[in-house]
Parts: structure tokens; C-alpha cells; sequence
């Protein structure tokens, strides 16, 4: 048993411009639509965006596009943000499988063999760029016919489309088929991603060789939640500084009443 869990440090929270947030991952229609229109009557800004801080007012997005697309969409110039180091240990990058559901695994793989960018193979290959494993069949690796990263990337992306068009997509961190075929009876295929590093994420966004929405994964120890700083804290034409000092002073008032709370433990949360 692990006594010694990861000490997260109290959040490093920051407003900064929009623009300097650099996305890794293409945002999902799906869901920052809703979320620009809660945001757009919203009185509170619950829960921050997620960045690394590669260089002076350069930032990578580790979690919270739609978020982020959200406020663009609306007009905003700052988004509130967590600053996170990937260096690290309170920072785990991971991934998130795919369980498609609610459609038919024929239709699933004529999707797939019909693209012209792909090759499919079956069984398990370390170079594919994802795996399918069908709940009635075999696995097949999906392997991209191209090399540039930004390439690459394209495919895959156009791997998610195939089915996040035509099914209902579930996302989860479990990797063993039989516990996911019980919790998803209605699944059909099981998308699997490899493993990524720090700098493919940083690399996809820099070079904005994006990722197809909710593949990347990451951890966060420490994180901020339901932090509920007022939407005018963002929306007022004060300056960057000014902001700034605003949030400093509101953080300080929530320390000082006993606002905040620290919970080391992992959880399941049944609200989402």
C-alpha cells in the first residue's frame, strides 16, 4: 500500500490572454456548444483550464478546450488558468480509450477500410497509431500511411470522425475488455490509443498538429475545482495587471475564510 500519496502545492492560478493558450487537441462541437451557451449566462467561472507554461506568455492547454473555445467563441480576451509543470510529480499523462456504443461493428470497420490515408492490420503492432478491438472479433492496428507528425495527427483524427459521427462515444481509463463490455453493453468497439510523452503534446501544439478530441489524458494533483470566481473578473475591460491583482485579492479572501479545501485522495464523482 502506498502511505506516501503526492503533496499537490496550493493551485498557481493566473488570468492570461486567450490568445497566448495554445490548444493540443481539436475542440469537441458536441460539447463546447452547450458549455458557450452556460458560459455566456454564466455569474461564475467554475473550473479552470489546465496549462503548461513553455516560455514567457506561451502557453500549452492540457485539459479544458472546450473551455477555451467556449470563451473565444464568446469575445473573451483573458481566460482564467491552473499552471501546471510537467516536470512535475503532481502532473500524469496518460490516455483514454474509446468505447464505441449504439452502433453496428460492420458499419465501424467498412468506416474505417474505406479511408484511403489508413492501412489496417490485424492484431496487436507497437508503430500503429491505435488499435480497435471489436467485442465480437479480433483486434486490428490502425496504422497511418504517412510520416509528419502534423500528418499524422490528420489521420487519426479522421480515425475518430469515422465513428464519433455515426455512434454514441464513451470515454474511459479501463483497458480490460471484459470489465468494459459489462459497463457498456451497448459497445460494439474498443479504440485504443498508445501512450504519449510531455513533448508530443507540447510538439502537437506548437505545430498545431492537433489530436482528435479526448484522447490525451491528463492527472492533475492539486487541481481546481468549483472555484466560482465572478465572470466579471474576466469580462471587465480592466488590464491584464489589474486582473491580476484582482484574482490575487480574491484568493487571499478565500484562504482567509477557510474557503478552501484539500482532498489527497482519488474519487469518483457521479455529478459530471
Amino acid at each position: 500500500m502506498n502511505s506516501n500519496p503526492v503533496s499537490a502545492p496550493p493551485p498557481n492560478l493566473r488570468i492570461v490572454r486567450v490568445e497566448d493558450v495554445r490548444p493540443h487537441e481539436k475542440g469537441d462541437v458536441q460539447r463546447s456548444q452547450p458549455l458557450t451557451e452556460r458560459l455566456r449566462r454564466a455569474e461564475h467561472f467554475t473550473n479552470p483550464p489546465v496549462v503548461a507554461e513553455i516560455a514567457q506568455d506561451n502557453y500549452v492547454l492540457m485539459d479544458g478546450s472546450n473551455r477555451h473555445v467556449s470563451l473565444q467563441t464568446l469575445g473573451f480576451k483573458h481566460i482564467l488558468v491552473q499552471i501546471a509543470d510537467y516536470e512535475s510529480d503532481c502532473v500524469e499523462l496518460g490516455v483514454w480509450q474509446h468505447i464505441v456504443a449504439d452502433w453496428d461493428s460492420q458499419r465501424f470497420m467498412k468506416n474505417l477500410e474505406a479511408m484511403d490515408n489508413i492501412v489496417l492490420k490485424e492484431g496487436w503492432n507497437a508503430k500503429a497509431v491505435a488499435h480497435a478491438l471489436l467485442r465480437d472479433g479480433p483486434v486490428y492496428s490502425i496504422h497511418a500511411g504517412v510520416d509528419s507528425l502534423k500528418e499524422r495527427n490528420a489521420t487519426l483524427r479522421q480515425v475518430v470522425e469515422s465513428y464519433h459521427n455515426n455512434a454514441a462515444l464513451y470515454r474511459s481509463p479501463l483497458t480490460d475488455p471484459g470489465l468494459i463490455w459489462t459497463l457498456f453493453p451497448s459497445g460494439v468497439a474498443l479504440v485504443m490509443f498508445p501512450p504519449y510523452q510531455p513533448q508530443d503534446i507540447i510538439d502537437a501544439a506548437l505545430q498545431k498538429a492537433y489530436l482528435p478530441p479526448g484522447v490525451s489524458r491528463h492527472m492533475i494533483h492539486g487541481r481546481a475545482l468549483n472555484l466560482n470566481f465572478p465572470m466579471e473578473g474576466l469580462r471587465s475591460e480592466m488590464s491584464l495587471a489589474e486582473k491580476n491583482q484582482r484574482l490575487q485579492d480574491w484568493l487571499r479572501e478565500q484562504y482567509g475564510r477557510r474557503s478552501v479545501r484539500y482532498y489527497a485522495e482519488a474519487t469518483y464523482h457521479f455529478d459530471e
